[in-house]
């Protein structure tokens, strides 16, 4: 356990007394699909994220099933959120409530927390989705569920960036493999609006994770870590691709608002995570 106190002291989120436009919220996300906060934590905050995730990430590589490929030279590792020390600070800012709350409603749930890895080598990976898109979205033309992203490190161009077609999480799964992965044909389409994403420390987006997207080369050497926290909506199945555990010493000391919006599994001591969401189609980047 990493967590040394659920105090926020000097690493809090700045900006706490804002609000947030949910019609802003409610047009990005449902428009482009992809919506961000620049300075949402300071660089402190960030620097103990990095330190963290650096740790985790050499220890899951050590352990079977602790990192998953998504592609040559880069990996996803689900964590518990007890293992990094500004869980607390993540999943009550304001910012993070406010777009859980506006998209995905009052009973918003915390699914999952991990974090992506592109090392250097790592190379372009097909489009895609991160999971079929659910009845829900095809039917319903709702999103039920949101992916919170930070990056540990400021992104330049020859690191990898991840890369955007906006508006396409309301593209129909037509010929798409696995319902993830779009025909390559449509590849030019993706291409004419894709954006790459290029933050900085401290900054935090938000996306459907049903945009098609994909990581992008990292020529550099350095890899770029990104942390990743899943919310759903009611309803939503996306908690049964993760295991959300938390002990119960860690628990008692959470605030009542926020165990309200886990979905966890209560345990005396944690349990290694065994990689459960693979995402094959990514295994040997773009061809």
């Amino acid at each position: 356990m990493r967590e040394e106190g659920l105090t926020a002291e000097n690493i809090s989120p700045t900006d706490t007394a804002t609000t947030y436009d949910v019609a802003e919220i409610m047009e990005g996300l449902y428009g482009n699909g992809i919506i961000a906060l620049k300075g949402a934590f300071s660089q402190e905050w960030v620097q103990q994220l990095d330190e963290d995730i650096r740790v985790l990430y050499q220890e899951a590589l050590q352990r079977p099933g602790g990192a998953v490929g998504r592609g040559p030279k880069r990996h996803y590792v689900e964590i518990h959120p007890e293992d990094i020390r500004g869980f607390l600070e993540l999943a009550t800012h304001p910012w993070v409530m406010a777009v859980s709350e506006a998209v995905l409603g009052p009973n918003y749930k915390i699914v999952e927390i991990g974090f992506d890895i592109p090392n250097p080598g790592a190379v372009n990976q097909p489009w895609h989705r991160d999971f079929p898109a659910p009845a829900d979205t095809i039917v319903g033309r709702r999103l039920n569920s949101l992916a919170f992203n930070i990056t540990t490190v400021d992104v330049y161009e020859d690191m990898g960036p991840f890369e955007v077609a906006p508006g396409t999480q309301w593209d129909l799964p037509l010929n798409f493999e696995h319902e993830m992965f779009p025909p390559k044909e449509s590849y030019s389409r993706y291409e004419q609006r894709a954006q790459r994403k290029m933050p900085e420390i401290g900054d935090i987006s938000a996306r459907s994770a049903l945009t098609i997207h994909r990581g992008t080369a990292n020529y550099s050497d350095k890899m770029r870590p990104t942390l990743v926290l899943g919310v759903d909506a009611p309803g939503a199945n996306n908690a049964e691709r993760h295991d959300l555990q938390i002990t119960k010493a860690y628990f008692e000391k959470l605030p009542e608002s926020l165990k309200q919006h886990l979905t966890y599994r209560l345990v005396e001591e944690l349990e290694p995570i065994f990689q459960a969401h693979s995402i094959e189609g990514l295994m040997m980047g773009e061809a």
